[in-house]
């Protein structure tokens, strides 16, 4: 991980484009993030993820997706099979919880089966985001559950599975996304609540599960915390919620730099997250002049965000811990997930 700039990237098409495999060499993102534009088969993915990983410099370089089951998945039949929503994993957990929690463990092992034959060894999972009743819909089903204490058994069991089967979780989107009074793909969602009400709700999960490896942040502007800038951009927001109150330790990066959330120079924006506390910045769009804009912002990594980075990646490194028989995990998770069809 030598030499590594603090940021992700995103390659645009299926294999790498020349500018794109000079560009990476220079600028030596920490690791890359796919899409369903990089995905068109089997092979090909692979292929892709080869490249990627010897653009990282290092057989553990970690190649993130967002393979969240329900409608959020890169990965598509035949690549990967299709699965429940994480808010049907919360309706078996509220009628028998000893088999929800099961059902959410298997989901995300074999969720880490589906990804690990292709080069992928990190997923943006759990959404440990809390639901709020009128809030928009961008989170709506992808909440495991409606209470706190819920959400976090359940997203703890996910990010266990995943390990399991050798894949670094990353809990998003960290303090809380569940209230946005919008979709921050698009515009910057505005939380008025106060902070002791967000500690006790939606801060919550984040709390009980602070010991996992990496978290992403939320582009949100909690107004009674930090009125001036959203979460991803807040020293306060990060200094004293999540590092702090939260008391998370793992490698924060951030969501997409490019998102509609965010409003000025890509570059500056860079600057003001890492200056806020973030460890690293995520590109998500692949496009080149947005790129260098991110990576000249990205320094190399040091200090706390070079051992947090390292820490996450040592989850790659240690491999798959749970070798059972993927088939059989399988059968036992459609027969508990058929108990609410």
């Amino acid at each position: 991980m030598s030499g590594s700039k603090a940021w992700i990237a995103a390659p645009l098409g299926q294999r790498l484009s020349a500018e794109e495999r000079a560009f990476f060499a220079g600028e030596r993102p920490y690791g890359f993030i796919l899409f369903g534009r990089n995905i068109a088969s089997g092979s090909q993915l692979s292929d892709l993820v080869e490249e990627l990983r010897e653009a990282g410099g290092r057989a553990s370089t970690p190649i993130f997706v967002d393979q969240e089951g329900g409608r959020i998945n890169r990965l598509k039949p035949p690549l990967a099979p299709s699965y429940p929503t994480p808010a049907d994993i919360g309706r078996l957990y509220a009628t028998d919880a000893e088999a929800g929690e099961r059902a959410a463990w298997l989901q995300g092992r074999l969720l880490a089966g589906d990804l690990m034959p292709f080069g992928i060894n990190a997923d943006c999972i759990p959404c440990v985001d809390v639901p709020v009743p009128g809030a928009n819909s961008v989170i709506g089903d992808r909440a495991y559950a409606e209470t706190p204490a819920d959400v976090a058994v359940l997203g703890e069991a996910v990010a266990a599975g995943l390990m399991a089967g050798g894949v670094l979780p990353v809990m998003k989107h960290i303090p809380g996304h569940g209230r946005g009074n919008a979709d921050s793909h698009h515009a910057l969602p505005v939380v008025a609540t106060k902070r002791d009400e967000l500690a006790r709700t939606d801060f919550a999960p984040f709390r009980a599960l602070r010991s996992l490896p990496a978290a992403m942040t939320a582009h949100i502007l909690y107004s009674d915390i930090d009125p001036r800038a959203p979460a991803t951009l807040s020293p306060i927001v990060i200094g004293e919620v999540i590092r702090g109150e939260i008391g998370f330790d793992g490698l924060l990066m951030t969501d997409d730099m490019s998102m509609k959330a965010l409003a000025g120079d890509l570059g500056d924006l860079g600057r003001m997250a890492l200056e806020a506390g973030c460890d690293v910045l995520l590109h998500c769009n692949g496009e080149m002049d947005e790129m260098r804009r991110v990576a000249a912002a990205a320094g190399p990594l040091s200090g706390d965000a070079q051992r947090r980075a390292r820490d996450a990646e040592a989850v790659i490194s240690g491999g798959i811990t749970d070798a059972s028989d993927d088939a059989a995990l399988r059968a036992e998770y459609q027969a508990l997930m058929s108990r609410i069809a």
